[in-house]
This record gives C-alpha cells, sequence and structure tokens, in this order.
C-alpha cells in the first residue's frame, strides 16, 4: 500500500497546473454545495423560530393552517373548552399579524407583530440584552431586535413610533431575532397586538397549549380535537415540519436550492474526472510499462483511486476552511448559512463519491492498454 500511495501521489504532483485545476475544481463544487445547503439549513431554522421558542406542547390552530405565518383566525372561547379537558394546564391566546410602523418622520415599514399572553410566557422574545420581559405588560411598549434598529428608524431603548396611528414605545430590545422574510418582528402583549392587527377582540391565531406533568398528550391531543370544531392540534415538531414544508417546497425556495447544490456537483465533477483523465493518459507509457512488468491491473486501479481520494482530502480540506469563513461572514446577515457536524460529514462523503466516481474515466481509459506498446517506443 506505502508504494501505490507514494506512486500516486508523485502522479499527482507531476503536472502542478493540472493538480491546481483539479483541486479547485473541487474546492468550488464543494463551496458551492456547502453556501446550498447551509441556506437550506439556514432557511428552514429561521422558518420555525417562533415555533422552536414557544413553550408548548400542543398547538391549536385553524384548519388548513399552512404555516406560523398564516394569519387565520380561531375564537378564543375555544380557550376554556381546552382548559376543561383533563391533563391541560394552560392555554395561551397568540395573535400574529402584519402592519405598518411609522417613524417620526412619517416613513413606514412593514413590521410582523408578535402578541401573547406574557404573564402565562406562552411565546415571548428571547435573547433580550436589554429591558425586561415585565415591561411589556406597561401601555404602549414593544420590543424589537437591534438587527432592524435602522430599519425602523430607532436607536434604542425609549424610543418611539407609531403603529396603525397607535404611538408605541421601545421597552425592551433583543438580539438575534431575524425573519427570514426580513420583517423585523415586533413583540407585544395579546390584546394591544388585537389592536396594532385589526384582529377583533375574542379572536386569536393559535392557542398554546401545555400540560400539566402527569398528562397524557395523545389523549389530551384527542380531546381537543374532539372538543373543538373546525381546528388542528399540532406538536411542536409536527408545525416545524409543516411550516418547513411549505416555505421550503411550496413556495420553490427549497428547489432552487437543490438545484444550485446539483450543479455545484456536476461542474465539480465533470472538471475532476477530465483532469484525472487527462492525467492518465498522460500517464499510458508508464501503466504499460507497469502492466509489462507484470502488475495487476487492480495495483494500476487502486493508484488511480489513491489520486482522487488524495485530491478529495485536500480539496474538502480547502473548502471546509472557506465554509468556515463563510458561515462567520453571515452570522449577523438576514439568512445566516448554517453548516452542521451532519451537514459537514455529508459533504466529506459527497466528495470521496465525486472523485472517486470521476476516476472512473480514467480507469477505463486504463482497461485498453495493451502492455506491448511499451516494446514499441
Amino acid at each position: 500500500m506505502p508504494l501505490v500511495f507514494t506512486l500516486a501521489l508523485r502522479n499527482l504532483f507531476h503536472d502542478r497546473l493540472r493538480f491546481v485545476a483539479t483541486v479547485i475544481g473541487i474546492v468550488f463544487s464543494i463551496v458551492l454545495v456547502t453556501v446550498q445547503m447551509g441556506l437550506y439549513l439556514g432557511f428552514g431554522r429561521m422558518v420555525t423560530t417562533m415555533i422552536d421558542h414557544a413553550s408548548a406542547d400542543l398547538w391549536v390552530m385553524p384548519r388548513g393552517t399552512k404555516c406560523f405565518e398564516d394569519p387565520s383566525l380561531l375564537n378564543t372561547r375555544e380557550r376554556y373548552r381546552a382548559l376543561a379537558i383533563s391533563g391541560v394546564a394552560d392555554a395561551t391566546p397568540v395573535v400574529i399579524g402584519f402592519a405598518d410602523w411609522r417613524v417620526a418622520g412619517g416613513a413606514t415599514t412593514p413590521v410582523f407583530i408578535v402578541g401573547s399572553d406574557l404573564r402565562s410566557g406562552g411565546l415571548q422574545p428571547w435573547n433580550l440584552v436589554e429591558g425586561r420581559i415585565e415591561a411589556l405588560s406597561t401601555p404602549k411598549a414593544v420590543a424589537v431586535d437591534r438587527t432592524y434598529f435602522d430599519r425602523l428608524g430607532v436607536s434604542g431603548m425609549g424610543a418611539t413610533a407609531e403603529i396603525r396611528q397607535q404611538p408605541v414605545r421601545v421597552a425592551a430590545v433583543t438580539s438575534g431575532i431575524r425573519s427570514f422574510t426580513t420583517t423585523p418582528f415586533v413583540f407585544m402583549d395579546v390584546d394591544r397586538a388585537r389592536t396594532h392587527t385589526g384582529v377583533p377582540s375574542g379572536k386569536a391565531t393559535y392557542l398554546i397549549v401545555r400540560l400539566g406533568a402527569d398528562a397524557n398528550l395523545d389523549h389530551a391531543r384527542r380531546q381537543l380535537m374532539s372538543n373543538i370544531d373546525g381546528v388542528e392540534v399540532l406538536t411542536p415538531a409536527e408545525f416545524r415540519e409543516r411550516s418547513r414544508s411549505f416555505w421550503l417546497f411550496g413556495t420553490g425556495a427549497g428547489a432552487a436550492l437543490f438545484a444550485g447544490a446539483l450543479l455545484g456537483v456536476i461542474v465539480g465533477t465533470v472538471v475532476v474526472a477530465q483532469t484525472l483523465y487527462a492525467s492518465t493518459k498522460e500517464h499510458l507509457n508508464e501503466f504499460a510499462t507497469l502492466r509489462a512488468m507484470g502488475s495487476s491491473r487492480r495495483y494500476i486501479y487502486q493508484v488511480i483511486i489513491w489520486q482522487a481520494l488524495l485530491s478529495a482530502v485536500i480539496g474538502f480540506s480547502i473548502a471546509v476552511l472557506i465554509g468556515d469563513l463563510i458561515v462567520r461572514m453571515t452570522a449577523e446577515s438576514a439568512l445566516p448559512i448554517v453548516i452542521t457536524p451532519g451537514l459537514v460529514g455529508g459533504l466529506l462523503v459527497l466528495t470521496i463519491i465525486m472523485c472517486v466516481g470521476s476516476s472512473l474515466a480514467a480507469i477505463v481509459q486504463v482497461t485498453r492498454i495493451d502492455p506491448a506498446m511499451v516494446f514499441t517506443r
């Protein structure tokens, strides 16, 4: 094996320009796939950020709700039916909706309002860097994320603005709560959320249900669906999956990301295959000499595959470093790229498959070698 490795290494570095072209092809391909899949993971997380941070065992929602941002309404009197079910500890109404945020100069920008009963802790802002949750119970108080200060025309705590011609004041500031639609989130008490979104009194978008310690989730779910008409009852995992499916596949966003990743794999495979093929063809006489000396086809195939594996390891290592840099650069952006250990492992396997698969063209060329050709030189 060491001799095979040495021969593969020397073949690979014999033409440094061709080797650089091979590595560039691999790096380009893997970085493109990394970015596309990282965007996919980042997008998938952002579309479920509210679901992930809600204190919920079950979500009660109008039938046909496609995602968290779907502003369908249900009657809050259903809350009392939910509370009457054995095992249900709380049922917190949540109101969401779009509204216009107006600053003192008259400029407006759309915002996405999230209102909840702050005393029950159903869906509260997180990552607070200034202010307290309790402050949102005071008149006009709202919480915004500092990422959107420029969009909202505010500078921090105490800043004022208007929503639907009603004055509001920044009483809490968060960090890192970003929307994939780039529309700023504004948190407030559920009653004021109804006022600012035009939702009638007695209506809500969701009921966030929390169960007692000894409650049976499946039983409570069946009872909720039986006692309340026209609603669906989903677990957080089911609601996350539904939201991701809608935004990633219902809107075509996921297909676009996968298409970009597939393009990267195709381009990288073609570049690597062409380079390995050219390198093998250039050394046909040397391979013919090995055959004439009694080397088996398997031995020669191992040399070619080792060349591919060495190219994969070097190219992948560079691609990972570039990917880590991209993650750091996009960490504070509207749509950060997310790279998980599972994605890194998958990319390594993809790189090896791509490079070894590319070597097949070179192997096919070697199978056609006539050992006698060495005596005609």
